[in-house]
């Protein structure tokens, strides 16, 4: 990219974000012309009115609930999506033993019982869990969900060279040692070889765990854990019509263009607790332009972006000026960063890559997010707050708060002489080429990193297809990819369910990777094995802060900010609440329309 096009693109950034700033001081006194109006059609609840708590709350059945898109799933497949929202999404369609409650804020990260009749009876000091399954729990032809149903879905985790993607906590838990080869190559008759899980009748499941984990429940919850029936498995092309254990099923699906559910007749109000299902049609539709889907948005014809990650720079201002009544700004679970694969030279040396963590104008890149309201605080360490053992921006292991953001220029090129490249070196940043806030992020490191001698040219791939690419080690090092953009939110609130698939060398796989950094650090890997056996919240809490300590001494990654979001709700939904469950973005599953 040229030169003159990251600079146009900075200032359009700074422009914006001084905007956004300067509009929502003024949303934040309640203030506005079009305050109450909405979209001139409804009246609209009010600025951060859905902001940890129920906007428009209503038990109105009907009408078509509308998503719009810039990024389709990476699979709606219960086994390989691990987008933030297609786990949302999926509850739609999907349950699981225990999932989250639908509540808003912190309470909405508590588990509680889904397909089970209770949380689990724990034995065996932590290691035996027993769950039975609730009467009347079906699929949407009518039959009824097994234990085996549950098991076998569990199972296709392990079929990681046909199903990659997902999360994969179960397999380091229950088969450490790896003899289990999956149900596509299971030479049990049943196809239900795995050991550590027993179904002893169609209602009761056990697992034995080889040793205690502390989150196990909180990994059941993913829908990763859900039950998939064996004579439904179209392995590989499950995600183009998963078969439904929710309250709504697929009527069709389009790659990259469309999603429609309907309501699944044989679900049953009375097996479900969680689900209080309203709208009768549920639609979304995805756009190749985030402007485009912005501007639909605001006029009306669709209700809310189903990727949760907030307006784009246009569309806040549009937004903030004429329809801050329909706007939430809650703070994101999320960190957005900056990944060094090591095996991409030379980010193989730690100065090499700590010389870009100085060498960044913070500042800058956090005005290419958004500025400190829409984008977040700036980041200074991996751990975000909602992770018990964060210490937010105290911890400040580069000086980048103290700095005010600013480049710390003179150790950055300390570090480039220490690594050997003391006039820099060439590299190339890998973004996703459907997330503008993306794309300004990498033109702002790529013009604070020109001032230290490192020249980055930057790639922009397809984020639906990100698993395949980022996703796999061997692509990076092909292509380059000596810096990642990506961002993370907790899969549960925890540093395992944070930082394990980050930081874990257990967790890097040939594709669907996400340890970008392709860490393998024997300290940061035993502190995740002391954290699992250990019940103390307040020794994990420390834990916690070690393992982040370690991986920010690394040098392993840049932060950006500690993720807020703009997310726009339109004037007709009902029942509209934030969820720490999904990193402070709204409940799905809850949501109504009032026609």
């Amino acid at each position: 990219m040229t030169t003159q096009r990251t600079t146009r693109r900075g200032k359009q950034a700074v422009a914006a974000a001084a905007v956004v700033a300067a509009l929502l001081s003024t949303a934040a006194c309640g203030g506005g012309d079009d305050e109450g109006k909405g979209n001139g059609k409804v009246a609209a609840a009010g600025f951060d009115a859905a902001n940890n708590k129920i906007a428009n709350a209503s038990a109105k059945k009907g009408g078509t609930l509308k998503f719009a898109g810039v990024q389709d799933a990476d699979s709606w497949d219960t086994t390989r999506g691990y987008y933030g929202f297609v786990w949302n999404f999926m509850r739609y369609y999907s349950r699981q033993l225990v999932t989250s409650k639908t509540e808003p804020g912190k309470t909405g990260s508590e588990l509680t019982p889904d397909l089970a009749t209770a949380r689990a009876k724990i034995t065996d000091d932590g290691k035996t869990y027993t769950y039975t399954l609730r009467d009347g729990v079906s699929w949407e032809d009518g039959k009824p969900i097994t234990s085996q149903d549950v098991k076998y879905g569990i199972e296709r985790q392990w079929a990681q060279d046909v199903l990659s993607g997902g999360p994969v906590y179960l397999r380091d838990i229950l088969d450490p040692k790896g003899e289990y080869k999956g149900p596509y190559k299971d030479t049990s008759k049943d196809k239900l070889g795995l050991k550590a899980i027993d179904t002893p009748d169609a209602k009761t499941i056990v697992f034995h765990l080889p040793a205690a984990n502390s989150d196990f429940e909180e990994i059941l919850a993913l829908t990763s854990s859900s039950p998939v029936r064996q004579d439904k498995d179209t392995k590989s092309k499950y995600g183009l019509k998963p078969f439904s254990s929710g309250p709504y099923k697929f009527e069709s699906y389009s790659p990259n263009k469309s999603v429609v559910l309907v309501r699944n007749e044989n679900w049953k109000q009375s097996s479900d607790p969680v689900r209080k299902p309203l709208p009768d049609k549920i639609t979304l539709n995805l756009f190749s332009n985030a402007d485009d889907m912005d501007n639909r948005l605001i006029a009306g014809d669709f209700d809310l972006d189903i990727n949760q990650t907030g307006l784009s720079p246009q569309g806040r201002i549009k937004a903030l000026k004429e329809h801050k009544a329909n706007l939430d700004n809650p703070v994101s679970g999320y960190v957005r960063y900056a990944s060094f694969p090591q095996i991409v030279k030379p980010f193989d040396n730690i100065h090499c890559r700590k010389a870009v963590i100085y060498g960044a104008d913070h500042k800058s890149l956090q005005t290419a997010r958004g500025g400190p309201v829409a984008g977040g605080d700036i980041g200074t360490n991996m751990l975000p707050p909602s992770v018990p053992g964060s210490e937010g921006q105290k911890y400040d292991p580069y000086g980048t708060a103290a700095n005010d953001g600013a480049a710390n220029t003179a150790k950055a090129k300390e570090e480039l002489k220490a690594c050997g490249k003391p006039n820099g070196f060439k590299t190339t940043i890998a973004v996703r080429n459907n997330k503008p806030v993306e794309v300004a992020t990498a033109e702002s490191l790529q013009a604070s990193l020109d001032k230290i001698g490192i020249k980055v040219d930057i790639d922009q791939y397809d984020g639906s297809q990100g698993s395949g690419i980022i996703g796999n080690p061997t692509v990076v090092k092909k292509k380059n990819y000596g810096i990642i953009i990506m961002g993370w939110g907790p899969d549960f609130p925890s540093v395992q369910g944070y930082g394990a698939p980050l930081w874990d060398s257990k967790y890097i796989l040939e594709s669907g990777n996400n340890n970008f950094a392709m860490i393998k650090d024997k300290a940061i890997d035993a502190n995740f094995d002391k954290f699992t056996t250990e019940l103390d919240d307040a020794k994990k809490a420390q834990i916690a802060t070690e393992i982040n300590h370690q991986v920010m001494e690394g040098g392993y990654y840049l932060p950006f900010v500690f993720e807020k979001f703009i997310n726009w709700r339109s004037s007709r939904l009902t029942n509209v609440y934030t969820t720490d469950a999904y990193s402070g973005t709204y409940d799905f599953i809850s949501l109504g329309v009032t026609k």
